[in-house]
């Protein structure tokens, strides 16, 4: 099976014969992310690691959209927006809020957590179980909700 980073490799190049340009420079730039994190770590990045640089990549293109759209540059958004969709192929299936409530509320339970002063070892505990599948930001509103 090919790791995340062949098969973006594969999907630029069928993206240049196509001559698909927004879809080639996409791919490109999240290929080299990935590679530039692998000459940091002076290792290949594993699959996981793949899917935290994408994560951090999807979660830009958000907030570029949402900055372009406050700013009425709507083609600018709908360009990032773009480029998130094709980041999104590469991550996996994300999880809905009542699905990501659940996790959250079996955690607390895992690690014996009542009150908000235990916030921290509940994030600490959930957060690996949520990364790539569930946006980070809204992670600590659902634990926050149920240890109140």
């Amino acid at each position: 099976m090919a790791t995340i980073l062949e098969q973006i490799q594969n999907d630029t190049k069928d993206a240049m014969r196509a001559r698909d340009t927004e879809t080639t420079t996409t791919l490109r730039m999240i290929a080299s992310s990935i590679k530039n994190r692998a000459i940091e770590l002076r290792r290949d990045v594993d699959d996981d690691e793949a899917v935290g640089i994408l994560t951090t990549e999807a979660k830009k293109r958000r907030e570029a959209a949402t900055a372009y759209r406050e700013g009425d540059r709507i083609e600018l958004a709908e360009k990032e927006e773009r480029e998130l969709e094709i980041i999104q192929k590469y991550l996996p299936a994300q999880l809905t809020d009542e699905e990501a409530a659940k996790v959250v509320a079996d955690t607390i339970t895992e690690v014996g957590a009542e009150t908000r002063k235990d916030m921290a070892r509940v994030m600490g505990a959930v957060m690996p179980k949520l990364r790539g599948v569930y946006e980070g930001s809204k992670v600590k509103d659902l634990v926050m909700q149920q240890l109140s």
